[in-house]
């Protein structure tokens, strides 16, 4: 009895292990037919090797799932800049560094208000509140572009719009 038991959990495991590999193949085979920037291949390597998101059975638990992994980094590229601000900077660097500090504060609370639309099941808001976080890393790194300096935190806020990007994209699939 003991037998039959395991082999169905270990049958229903393997079930919804699945089910989230076809969900994240799925979504993200849907995202790059309408983004022609977003790489198939990263979307789903990505994805499979977030634990969140590998658990995911619904295309709005993955959201959730994505948008909470985003807020996360966002925090920690938000912490890097803050330890880079503790040393001693030149002008170039240091003043698009405070801008970015308030930018990824206004990107966690757009991420926030996301996971809140997502609830709701109001995905035109998770749009719109996608699209805002979206700006902080952009923007972020474009005050180092006007200072003429190279962004210390460039590959951070380069995953960070990966993510936000597919997350982005995923938001419009439920339409």
């Amino acid at each position: 009895m003991k037998f039959i038991f395991s082999f169905v959990v270990f049958f229903l495991f393997l079930n919804c292990l699945a089910t989230a590999q076809t969900l994240i193949q799925n979504c993200c085979k849907k995202a790059t037919t309408t983004d022609p920037d977003l790489n198939y291949d990263i979307c789903v390597q990505y994805l499979e090797n977030d634990p969140q998101s590998k658990n995911a059975t619904s295309l709005k638990e993955l959201i959730i799932a994505i948008t909470k992994n985003a807020a996360s980094k966002s925090t920690n590229v938000k912490r890097i800049a803050e330890e880079i601000l503790k040393k001693n900077l030149t002008h170039g660097v240091e003043v698009p560094l405070r801008a970015c500090l308030e930018l990824y504060d206004d990107a966690n609370d757009s991420l926030n208000d996301t996971l809140k639309f997502v609830d709701l099941g109001d995905y035109k808001s998770v749009n719109s509140a996608l699209s805002t976080a979206m700006d902080g890393p952009v923007t972020c790194e474009d005050g180092f572009k006007e200072f003429e300096t190279k962004s210390p935190i460039v590959n951070e806020n380069n995953v960070l719009v990966q993510l936000l990007s597919i997350d982005l994209d995923f938001s419009v699939i439920p339409k």
